[in-house]
């Protein structure tokens, strides 16, 4: 169960997909800012593309990587921007492209979620280097793959004797412990890019004392409401449901033995006193407890939901990938960086290849699976209560 606070950055990283800002200036192809990187079917990739999203990664600490970190680095970075060009190219051909109107609704949509006044997303974008034209580029393409995934999952169909064998094989999975079913409000002393941010341990302190008495003035049915104005985590979008939580899953994530005892304790309805851990102040409201063991049948409200759910996201993975692997084979792609660190093995195309630096503990580091894919990752499983972890 694992939840994540929403910072501006992050919403960044969930809107492009793959962190990718749009290239500066179309110039000569002369110096490393200038230089191609790749083509896909004559559209070009360039050098500072990659560059200014290795430096997202690292948050600007790429010079302290080595030679081959760097390589490596370079070549996984380029490797997704390319493979998400190629499957934009193929939601152009195939028409699916979306209009003004759905790239503008889905921006607003990120704005509102977000939490902040037109002004600070406005200087959030600003501080990103970020242009409203570069962004609104990003949003078009992940629309367009979105819609090319979907096109292919909507032939997915999942029948009965699939989910009863799938049932059968796992039924483990569906005992469902003794727990609890949650939702929270969060104060997060960290800056995290909302309104009415607390961005000290004192004023998240303050925060979390004031949302409490709050409660207690509206009521305890009003939760959701505050949770949606004050809380700081992705959970207010939801009135701050984080789902349904079993005894050991609260203990994994680092509940405090007497906050347990406590939200046993509770009866539905009820919300706990402001606790802290984590790193974290935390309000939770009591929606449901189950004191029992269950062994939950086919016949149980919502598994038979549950299991094509997840039989349908497992299928949509493979799908996704051979999506993909078809769009690839049927590019042309020209990856001059990778030709040119094949040429000059010595120092990889880069900068003079020299020791690898001692790795100490928070150095920067990329790596292949730090550079999202863009074929969709769709979860596996059945989805779980989110966690007060960061």
């Amino acid at each position: 169960m694992q939840t994540k606070h929403l910072r501006f950055f992050g919403l960044i990283l969930l809107m492009i997909g793959a962190m990718l800002f749009a290239a500066c200036g179309s110039g000569t192809d002369s110096g490393p800012a200038n230089t191609v990187a790749a083509t896909v079917n004559g559209k070009k990739i360039m050098v500072a593309e990659v560059e200014r999203m290795i430096q997202q990664q690292t948050q600007g600490k790429q010079a302290q990587l080595s030679s081959h970190a760097l390589a490596q680095a370079r070549l996984s970075v380029l490797e997704n921007l390319i493979q998400r060009e190629v499957l934009f190219q193929r939601a152009e051909q195939e028409k699916l492209l979306p209009t003004d109107e759905e790239i503008t609704n889905a921006l607003n949509k990120q704005k509102q979620d977000s939490g902040m006044t037109d002004e600070e997303f406005a200087r959030q974008l600003k501080e990103q280097n970020m242009t409203m034209e570069a962004l609104r580029e990003e949003s078009k393409k992940d629309i367009a793959i979105s819609k090319l995934q979907d096109k292919y999952a909507g032939k997915i169909t999942i029948s009965d004797r699939e989910v009863e064998d799938y049932y059968t094989a796992n039924k483990q999975e569906f005992i469902l412990g003794r727990g609890v079913e949650l939702a929270d409000i969060v104060v997060d002393p960290q800056d995290n890019g909302l309104q009415d941010d607390a961005k000290t341990e004192a004023e998240a302190k303050q925060k979390i004392d004031g949302v409490y008495q709050q409660l207690k003035t509206v009521g305890t049915e009003r939760f959701g409401d505050v949770a949606l104005a004050k809380s700081e985590d992705q959970s207010r979008l939801k009135g701050g449901d984080i789902g349904f939580a079993s005894e050991d899953d609260l203990k994994r994530n680092n509940f405090p033995p007497a906050l347990i005892a406590r939200l046993f304790a509770m009866q539905p309805g009820e919300y706990s006193e402001p606790v802290q851990f984590n790193g974290r102040w935390y309000i939770f409201k009591l929606k449901r407890k189950q004191l029992e063991v269950e062994n939950r049948t086919l016949e149980s409200p919502g598994v038979r939901q549950q299991i094509t759910l997840e039989l349908t996201d497992q299928r949509k993975q493979i799908l996704n990938a051979a999506l993909l692997t078809v769009a690839m084979s049927e590019a042309k792609v020209v990856n001059n960086l990778a030709t040119e660190i094949l040429n000059n093995p010595s120092n990889l195309g880069l900068r003079p290849a020299g020791p690898e630096p001692s790795k100490a503990a928070g150095s920067p580091t990329v790596t292949p699976s730090s550079s999202t894919s863009p074929a969709a990752k769709a979860s596996a499983t059945p989805a779980k209560a989110g966690s007060p972890g960061k």
